[in-house]
């Protein structure tokens, strides 16, 4: 198990229930409590991602791992950043986070279907 990826999926559970209360008690304008809720949403569910696939007993579960923790990065900071107020450019690096998020699971799914199964009696 990779402490460093454990780490980086609790600090992202964290951020996404920190976010996600700011967006629902905090937050009055209607954009930006849409984006704080969104970046929240896809962040604790790839937190969560994350944490299952480095347990995962499949080929590029680590890889997949990873490209949850990068990809919720940078989609979720993306809207934190546009929600308080960062120029519109910040937009453009939230399908970037897309991306890296569908790596992920594009990397459990092939993962997957080639991890040999052991042969039992």
């Amino acid at each position: 198990m990779s402490r460093a990826l454990l780490a980086f999926a609790a600090l992202h559970g964290f951020l996404a229930v920190a976010f996600g209360a700011f967006a629902a008690h905090g937050m009055s304008d209607v954009a930006a409590k849409g984006w704080l809720e969104t970046g929240a949403r896809y962040e604790a569910i790839h937190a969560l991602a994350a944490l299952v696939a480095m347990l995962l007993p499949v080929r590029f579960a680590r890889v997949a791992g990873w490209l949850f923790i990068v990809g919720a990065a940078l989609f979720a900071f993306s809207l934190y950043a546009l929600a308080f107020g960062a120029p519109r450019i910040m937009g453009m690096i939230t399908p970037l986070g897309g991306v890296a998020l569908l790596g992920g699971w594009a990397a459990l799914f092939f993962g997957a279907l080639t991890t040999p199964t052991e042969n039992t009696p």
